[in-house]
């Protein structure tokens, strides 16, 4: 288990843990030491997945740090404003945790805490790549392996719901959205008499509508980056990020919890983030980790487990019991948790095997088509799967780390064409 260094001293030439002052405000600063044999890079590990992109994470190509709020074990209400940054050639992280001149031993633990499980910082974690780089050279030659997930499960579940049936630019609009909210919940500052620019009773009708046109074959596919059920409009627009790229200076609300969107009316919270028919889905998952019927903690205590693929099947069949959940976002929700084995597939999926692969993949042969070519990989079937497709998505729009946040929204499916046909000409 990696080591951390909590003791809050006031500042010294020797001291792990300090008193700094950011932006003329108090903070502390946490180291957390990395295990020698890790080989850990924190560019290479926060931008090796859609999720990095979505509120409130920033990643700051300049200084190459990231930002994000985390939450307090003693308040878990309360969140500030965490950065996280490494030397070249570095086996510490330095961690910066604003807003605040002391934080409890509890509290510290908690912030890292949060910062393992988004980085994957782990014995367990540390053994998986290991593994995966035994088998896959070109992997381990560019250092890739820890896969970005988010410091709760429960943010990781609404993110991988948010990931379904739209535009990767609707997905950045709506989790910008729920962060907006929550600093409104924060503040106290809101009002459920929101009226959106957008009717939600015209958006179900067009909703109804474009289902109509689908074809029985696409409805199957749940996809992050064909044509959306609900398209998005100029209002969704709006709401994606369009800050200013020196992301720490920009008041970011935190990911809303549970607890948080529990008690919110589904048509209120649809209507305030435009996420159409998830918002229902979205607050009956909350209601349901609030209740305990659906239990996250447990669900991670069986995957902090060295023996977790026997319960590979058990949580399968609890997540697709929650509403909204198939089996794209299930596989999504599991590869989070740390199955590599199974790939969650979608269009993209089948987009990427042909034309990477050159081959005639559809929906009917995709399971044969996954196993054929990443069988050998096993069981890290999913990270040699995502090596390939992120390797692709950097050679077309560049290197993830590079671009500012507000390039994000350009990675669809047809700017990807573009691309591509432009390089042909």
């Amino acid at each position: 288990m990696a080591m951390t260094t909590t003791e809050t001293t006031l500042q010294t030439p020797l001291s792990p843990t300090k008193q700094t002052h950011h932006h003329q405000s108090h903070s502390i600063s946490l180291r957390l030491p990395l295990r020698e044999t890790s080989a850990f890079d924190l560019e290479k590990t926060v931008c090796s997945h859609g999720l990095f992109m979505m509120a409130p994470n920033r990643w700051d190509p300049v200084s190459r740090t990231f930002y994000r709020p985390l939450r307090l074990s003693s308040s878990p209400s309360t969140s500030l404003p965490v950065s996280i940054s490494q030397s070249p050639s570095s086996q510490v992280l330095e961690i910066c945790v604003s807003g605040t001149d002391c934080l409890s031993s509890q509290d510290q633990e908690a912030i890292l805490g949060q910062v393992r499980r988004m980085l994957r910082i782990s014995e367990g974690d540390d053994r998986v790549v290991c593994e995966f780089h035994k088998i896959h050279d070109m992997a381990k030659k560019k250092g890739f392996g820890r896969i970005f997930r988010s410091p709760s499960l429960f943010e990781d579940m609404v993110k991988c719901m948010l990931l379904c049936n739209c535009r990767f630019s609707r997905t950045l609009a709506m989790a910008e959205a729920l962060c907006a909210l929550q600093l409104e919940l924060k503040a106290g500052n809101f009002s459920e008499d929101f009226t959106p620019k957008t009717p939600q009773t015209k958006e179900l009708k067009r909703k109804r509508a474009k289902q109509k046109r689908q074809s029985k074959v696409v409805s199957k596919l749940e996809t992050k980056f064909e044509k959306s059920i609900e398209e998005p409009t100029d209002d969704l627009r709006e709401v994606t990020n369009d800050c200013n790229d020196h992301v720490d200076e920009v008041e970011i609300g935190d990911f809303p919890t549970a607890d948080e969107l529990a008690a919110l009316d589904a048509e209120y919270l649809g209507a305030r983030c435009k996420l159409g028919y998830r918002a229902q889905r979205i607050i009956t998952l909350a209601q349901s980790v609030v209740r305990g019927d659906v239990q996250v903690k447990k669900m991670e205590e069986l995957c902090n487990d060295g023996n977790m693929l026997p319960f590979y099947d058990t949580l399968y069949s609890q997540l697709l019991a929650i509403p909204g959940f198939g089996p794209f976002t299930c596989a999504n929700v599991l590869m989070c948790l740390g199955y590599f084995h199974k790939i969650p597939a979608d269009s993209e999926t089948i987009r990427h095997l042909k034309s990477v692969h050159k081959i005639k993949c559809t929906i009917t042969t995709i399971e044969k088509d996954i196993i054929a070519l990443y069988g050998q990989y096993a069981p890290f079937q999913f990270l040699a799967y995502w090596f390939e497709l992120w390797e692709y998505y950097e050679e077309t729009f560049g290197k993830t780390s590079d671009m500012a946040p507000s390039d994000y929204m350009r990675i669809t499916a047809t700017n990807m064409k573009t691309k591509k046909n432009n390089r042909r000409k």
